[in-house]
C-alpha cells in the first residue's frame, strides 16, 4: 500500500500540472482524433487528458520505484528454505544440491 502511496500521489500532481501546461497551450476542441474533429465535449477532452497524464506520470514514478530495489530484493526467494523445490541452489538441506557430496 505504501508503494502504491509513493506512485500514485506525486503522478497525480504531476498530471495535473502536465494537463494544466497542455490545455494552455491547445483548445479542446481544436484538438483532431485520427484526422477528424473529436466530437466530445470540453469536460470529457479535460478529463481523457489529465487520465492520460497521470497514466504517463504513474508509470514513470512506478519505473523508478522498480529500478531501485536493492539486490538483496530482487534476489530474496519469497519460500521458506526447506520448502524451496529441490535442486534449488538456495535450499538448506543435506538433499538440496549444494548439500555435503555424497
Amino acid at each position: 500500500m505504501k508503494r502504491a502511496i509513493l506512485i500514485l500521489w506525486p503522478s497525480f500532481v504531476i498530471g495535473g500540472i502536465g494537463e494544466v501546461l497542455f490545455f494552455t497551450v491547445f483548445d479542446p476542441r481544436e484538438l483532431y482524433l485520427f484526422g477528424e474533429p473529436s466530437s466530445l465535449s470540453r469536460l470529457a477532452v479535460y478529463s481523457i487528458g489529465f487520465f492520460l497524464c497521470w497514466g504517463f506520470a504513474a508509470a514513470s514514478s512506478a519505473f523508478t520505484c522498480f529500478l531501485q530495489r536493492t539486490a538483496d530484493e530482487v534476489n530474496r526467494c519469497p519460500l521458506p528454505p526447506l520448502d524451496r523445490p529441490p535442486g534449488c541452489p538456495k535450499r538448506e538441506d543435506a538433499g538440496g544440491c549444494c548439500g555435503p557430496a555424497q
